[in-house]
């Protein structure tokens, strides 16, 4: 055999590796080169590291697959949560805000009604008020006149912002500069009380109406009271002559149909005004007023020295100096009985109050009037002069109860006092 020469690798190798196989009488070998030898031994090792690879494959696969569906179940379940808490979450909020919507319409809807009922108070109040400025002193009157004028409109620049109450129902109602709409919550929550505010504007209005019928009420009461008081002396007790405003309707049991407090005080107020009205029309029939403002007294009622004979005499009356032809105006409303010459009163007018009270006027220069003629509080009758029975130019002045004369001078004097009041 020839000397083989290795490579440089594996060193010198002087003589080949030799496998020899045997089988029966049959005898055969070659020889391995040493790069076969190294192939082979590589192939084998690839072999078994391949074999012992796939071995674990399939050992470990079903662990693998087990772990990674594991994995995207607890990765699938996480992303279900959330996206179950984000619904929830949503949900919360949506249900809140239907919610405050809804709880928003409520509101405005209450405002809205009690606006409306408010207004229709203000429709049945205002010829009461109307009466009464009309009714009562000049005082409680201009009282009145300051509280309407107090009342003012709520309003906004914010055209989303709820406003409009109706400015007789509302009042002064402090607002702020509304919000931008891009920012819901904070306009949501100016909204709300801007609402809250209008509800306690409504309210306060409608305590003050309550209060202002009840002093309106209460005044006129007093006043009523006052002026029946002042006319006791007089004898004079209402009538059903006296005036009084025409009422009636059908009827309607309060069971069936509830009254409102702001009726009954509305009520109780038309009950007040009728009575000062009628109180005042009985004032009007009773002559306490002065026949000739601004002129003094030259004589009184009762026992005086005669001005033509100089003996004593009872005067019936009450003289007032006056220039010639100045106005005589009647003292309560009444109808003309006498308009004519008589005696020694001259030119005379008698009129005829109701109640047995009649007053009469002498001397005149003239006669405005004529019998049967109905004439009313503060009428002119005539002018002043110096005609009948007289000395100069003044007027007789007389008051008759029952065809009996009386002092004048304690009528002026419950007309000085009850003055204001009519």
């Amino acid at each position: 055999m020839k000397k083989v020469k290795s490579s440089s690798i594996f060193g010198t190798i002087k003589e080949p590796h030799t496998i020899i196989i045997a089988r029966g009488d049959a005898i055969r070998h070659f020889s391995v080169k040493p790069w076969a030898a190294l192939l082979g031994g590589t192939l084998a090792l690839g072999f078994a590291g391949t074999y012992i690879l796939a071995t674990s494959y399939l050992v470990f696969r079903d662990d693998l697959i087990t772990g990674s569906v594991a994995r995207q179940a607890r990765i699938q379940q996480a992303y279900e949560d959330r996206i179950a808490a984000l619904r929830t979450q949503l949900d919360r909020v949506t249900s809140r805000q239907l919610l405050d919507r809804k709880l928003m319409e409520g509101k405005v809807a209450e405002l809205v009604q009690r606006q409306k009922r408010l207004s229709e108070q203000h429709q049945k109040l205002a010829p009461m008020l109307e009466r009464a400025s009309s009714t009562l002193p000049a005082e409680a009157a201009t009282d009145l006149a300051m509280d309407n004028d107090s009342d003012n409109v709520v309003r906004s620049d914010d055209s989303d912002t709820f406003y409009g109450i109706d400015p007789i129902i509302t009042g002064p109602t402090t607002t702020q500069k509304p919000v931008p709409l891009d920012d819901k919550t904070k306009a949501t929550v100016k909204k709300a009380a801007l609402l809250d505010s209008v509800d306690h504007s409504l309210a306060a209005i409608e305590t003050r109406q309550t209060h202002r019928m009840q002093a309106l009420s209460n005044s006129a009461y007093e006043t009523a009271d006052k002026i029946l008081d002042a006319l006791a002396p007089t004898g004079i007790k209402r009538t059903a002559t006296d005036e009084k405003a025409g009422a009636g309707g059908p009827l309607i049991l309060a069971s069936l149909n509830p009254v409102s407090p702001f009726d009954t005080k509305l009520a109780d107020l038309n009950d007040a005004l009728q009575r000062l009205e009628g109180a005042k029309a009985l004032a009007k029939a009773v002559p306490i007023a002065n026949p000739a403002p601004g002129m003094p007294v030259s004589s009184t009622f009762g026992m005086r020295k005669d001005p033509l004979i100089g003996m004593m005499a009872f005067h019936s009356g009450m003289d007032f100096r006056a220039t010639s032809g100045a106005s005589v105006l009647a003292t309560a409303n009444g109808t003309v009985t006498a308009a004519e010459y008589t005696g020694g009163y001259g030119n005379m007018v008698e009129i005829d109050h109701g109640n047995g009270l009649a007053t009469r006027y002498g001397h005149m220069s003239q006669i405005l009037v004529k019998a049967g003629q109905h004439v009313k509080l503060g009428d002119v009758l005539g002018k002043v002069g110096s005609t009948g029975r007289s000395t100069g130019p003044h007027l007789h002045y007389e008051v008759r109860r029952n065809g009996n004369p009386v002092d004048p001078v304690s009528f002026l004097a419950i007309g000085r006092k009850v003055k204001a009041e009519l």
